[in-house]
């Protein structure tokens, strides 16, 4: 019994055994038919697969075109600042107000003190070339008085040439804004002011003086009352009226007469009526005042004559504006890029180096792509990491007899003619961006057209040219592919618009680009899908 047992154990393991290799066979037989390719296998997998359209799907997406140039970043405007040392009389020392680099020149400021004295800059055009002062006329006149109001003062009308009180009010009052003592004309002329005053003093008094004499020789002359002479003149009246009428009627026989009517009593009363009425009648003509009258007049011409003499001594002490004390720019603020002096040191020439306060980019740009920009233009600059606001400022043609070629920002050359100066204005930088960008060559980009809002695009390599030039889409929908006529938009960044279809497009829709690279162009170089080489380019 139990050898039976044991014959059947053995049995088993035997089966065991056997499955078990026979796993293991089935497993290295299938890993070695991976392994082990048969010649007309291989053969199969180098053939090219089956060749196919590359579809893109169409997208719904903003198309932007934009103008991207190299430029350099610097200070606009820059100019050497000198001024009029001929007047001085003696080199031009600097005593003090020297400017450091960096700091900013402004209007109605001092760009430097000269033996004591400022040098004013104020805004304008015409450089200084003479001293002003009173009764100068001419555009110099005209730009002070600009300046002054551009500064904040009143200098008189601007629209007058000459240089009158107002206006030397109006540079006293510089003078004063600024801390320094307003400039004279000198002692000699102060002194004629001086006796121009006694003068114009001492001629009132004559005035005085002969109005009071003609006034005296009128009440003299004048002699007894008007009054007294009128009640003369009645008496002397009442008097031959009295003597008439008692003389025309006959004395009685018996009565003794009382009244002389003898003809020289009538004569005598008649005389004295006449004497009466003559001095009334002087009296009404006045005394003789002729030569105190002359008096007078002569006293009131050396008065105006004084006077005459004063308003001129005045107005050559009217206060002047050196030409050693100004110089103008035609644009305020500017920076300080350099300074040619030092205190102790003379002014010879230029001594200092402007530039304008505002940072600027100057870049370069093909005729093609400057045609696509004007003044205003606002594009982007990047600064640390962040986009900073750039303006398009001016745009110009290269000089005449400039170089017949420049170099490009891609390193190349380009005609001059084909180039274009392109200056644009920074925004509002932090002075650790102006730090970081100053000096240095800056990428700008400029957008000059994009689409409102998202909008139907495919790639460029989409379209494809008709018989007529149209622009077609070719459509893979169900399995199969259809051309489509589209009108197209706005082109940018090897994207284009599709404005409109034949055919009803949707964002998703699978759209032709190309073919697999290994179904190559026919014999005469037409691909194989039909399609035009030059769609991208007539694109």
């Amino acid at each position: 019994m139990s050898r039976v047992s044991t014959h059947v154990s053995g049995g088993r393991r035997t089966i065991v055994v056997m499955a078990v290799v026979a796993v293991v066979c089935l497993a290295l037989g299938l890993l070695l038919s991976r392994l082990i390719v048969s010649p007309g296998q291989a053969a199969a997998n180098a053939a090219a697969p089956t060749a196919g359209p590359i579809t893109v799907p169409v997208e719904s997406r903003v198309i932007a075109n934009e103008v991207l140039l190299r430029g350099d970043v610097g200070y606009d405007d820059p100019v050497d600042l000198a001024m009029e040392t001929g007047d001085l009389g003696g080199p031009a020392v600097v005593t003090g107000q020297v400017k450091e680099v960096g700091a900013t020149v402004e209007a109605a400021s001092v760009a430097l003190e000269v033996v004591g004295r400022p040098v004013i800059v104020l805004p304008g055009e015409l450089p200084t070339y003479r001293t002003l002062r009173s009764g100068v006329s001419g555009p110099d006149v005209q730009q002070l008085k600009h300046a002054l109001r551009a500064v904040g003062l009143d200098g008189g009308d601007p629209g007058g040439a000459t240089y009158d009180a107002a206006t030397a009010a109006g540079v006293r009052a510089l003078y004063q804004k600024v801390g320094y003592e307003a400039p004279t004309a000198g002692p000699e002329v102060q002194q004629a002011v001086e006796g121009a005053q006694e003068a114009v003093t001492g001629a009132q008094a004559s005035v005085r003086a002969a109005e009071a004499g003609l006034s005296a020789a009128g009440r003299a002359a004048a002699g007894t009352p008007v009054a007294a002479l009128d009640g003369d003149v009645q008496v002397a009246e009442a008097r031959l009226a009295y003597l008439t009428e008692q003389c025309a009627a006959p004395p009685a026989e018996d009565a003794e007469s009382v009244v002389d009517c003898s003809p020289p009593a009538r004569v005598e009363a008649e005389a004295a009526l006449a004497t009466a009425r003559a001095a009334r009648a002087a009296a009404d003509v006045g005394p003789d005042t002729t030569a105190e009258r002359e008096a007078v007049r002569a006293a009131r011409d050396a008065l105006t004559a004084a006077r005459e003499t004063l308003a001129k001594a005045q107005a050559e002490a009217m206060t002047p504006l050196p030409a050693t004390e100004v110089v103008y720019l035609p644009s305020l603020p500017r920076r300080v890029d350099a300074v040619e002096v030092e205190r102790g040191g003379i002014v010879q020439g230029e001594f200092m180096s402007l530039s304008g306060a505002t940072v600027q980019i100057t870049a370069s740009a093909s005729r093609a792509d400057a045609e696509l920009l004007v003044p205003g233009t606002v594009g982007t600059v990047a600064v640390d990491g962040t986009d900073v606001p750039v303006t398009v400022a001016e745009i110009t043609a290269p000089k005449a007899g400039a170089d017949k070629e420049e170099t490009t920002s891609g390193g190349g050359t380009a005609p001059t003619g084909e180039r274009r100066r392109v200056v644009l204005s920074v925004g509002e930088l932090t002075p650790e961006q102006l730090a970081a960008v100053q000096g240095t060559n800056v990428r700008v980009r400029i957008p000059v057209s994009s689409t409102d809002g998202e909008v139907l695009a495919v790639p460029l390599a989409a379209l494809t040219a008709g018989p007529g030039g149209e622009s077609r889409l070719e459509l893979v929908a169900d399995g199969g592919s259809r051309l489509v006529e589209v009108t197209t938009g706005l082109a940018a960044s090897g994207y284009v618009e599709i404005a409109g279809s034949q055919d009803p497009i949707e964002a998703g829709d699978l759209v032709v680009v190309g073919i697999s690279p290994q179904e190559g162009p026919s014999d005469d170089g037409t691909p194989a899908d039909g399609s035009d080489p030059d769609a991208e380019e007539d694109a």
